[in-house]
């Protein structure tokens, strides 16, 4: 249920309003637009009276959502968030470009890689420390020491960086990682994701494999009923009968997303695809529909790879990726941050 407030209401009947609300056992997401003031009730609110509270001078309209998604709907916050990592804000308006190994092999190749994507104007540094793996004998990352090396290449380059966490035993290990991701797999992992709601750090949450829209917003859903508001959504190809391509990017999940949540959404072509060339394609496509940004996957020898070298890009075709991205970007109107 949201209660949408008249302009210039009084400061303190608005927080009286709220106290006699709360009484009635129920929690509210406050938002102040340039607009309209929403107060947005979470919890079992099939005992509070709507005629109570249209009765009341100061409140314009109440509304029931039927969504199951409360926090992450736009009707409860209708301003896009704005995500802060290390500085850098991340949602709409700007363009976020998070680029670098898919896992974390050895100090001179993320040093190398993290340096060129730097040059070459990505935000954000990605690295897999943990590697989820569908074979039991595939390369499963360097962990804790990967995590090492990614701190020593943030301190070279000044880049935040960005890894995927496993467990929510992990959580004291990424106390210094700037942006937590949540991979494909484990984006129903509610005990991950409730205890990642109790943290304060961004959180990029990668679509499933086979899940819906509806899905993913919900497992938004659980980070933000925990406290935690810094969500970014990553969308990153789905599973279908195609076969020519390793995932299908669902593009119209940006505008989707964009029109049902106020929260970022960023596209990962890279897995989406599974090959290189088709990288910058969609990339242009995702800047196109409207994406806060995209996740890039680039080795210094993607044929050497330990992991995903085959929709990896070298540094010289990041470079050129970026030089169209900056293109684009600037004629979308947003800023590269």
């Amino acid at each position: 249920m949201i209660v949408i407030l008249k302009p210039r209401a009084e400061e303190a009947r608005v927080n009286a309003l709220m106290e006699q609300i709360k009484q009635q056992g129920v929690d509210i997401h406050f938002s102040r637009g340039t607009q309209e003031t929403i107060l947005g009730l979470v919890g079992d609110t099939t005992h509070v009276d709507e005629d109570w509270l249209r009765a009341s001078d100061i409140v314009a309209d109440v509304r029931r959502v039927s969504e199951p998604y409360k926090l992450a709907n736009r009707r409860f916050h209708p301003q896009d968030s704005h995500i802060d990592a290390a500085g850098r804000l991340i949602g709409e308006g700007t363009f976020t470009v998070i680029a670098g190994p898919c896992s974390v092999e050895s100090e001179a190749q993320l040093l190398e890689v993290a340096t060129a994507v730097k040059a070459s104007g990505a935000t954000c540094l990605r690295g897999g420390a943990f590697k989820p793996r569908t074979s039991p004998y595939s390369f499963q990352g360097l962990e804790n020491e990967g995590l090492k090396l990614l701190r020593e290449a943030r301190r070279v380059t000044g880049l935040p960086i960005v890894t995927e966490i496993m467990s929510e035993t992990q959580l004291d290990d990424f106390a210094d990682v700037d942006i937590i991701q949540v991979g494909a797999r484990n984006m129903q992992n509610f005990r991950l994701l409730k205890e990642l709601g109790h943290s304060k750090k961004p959180i990029l949450l990668k679509r499933g494999l086979s899940s819906t829209i509806e899905e993913l917003l919900m497992s938004a859903e659980y980070i933000l009923a925990g406290g935690n508001e810094n969500v970014i959504l990553c969308e990153r190809g789905i599973r279908t009968f195609e076969k020519m391509i390793r995932n299908n990017l669902d593009i119209s999940a940006v505008p989707v997303i964009k029109q049902k949540s106020h929260l970022p959404v960023i596209i990962d072509p890279s897995h989406a695809a599974g090959i290189a060339w088709m990288v910058e394609p969609l990339s242009r496509t995702a800047i196109a529909a409207g994406a806060d940004g995209l996740m890039i996957e680039v080795h210094n020898n993607p044929k050497a790879a330990l992991c995903d070298g085959a929709q990896s890009l070298n540094p010289q075709q990041f470079d050129h990726l970026m030089q169209d991205v900056r293109r684009r970007v600037a004629f979308e109107e947003k800023t590269l941050l």
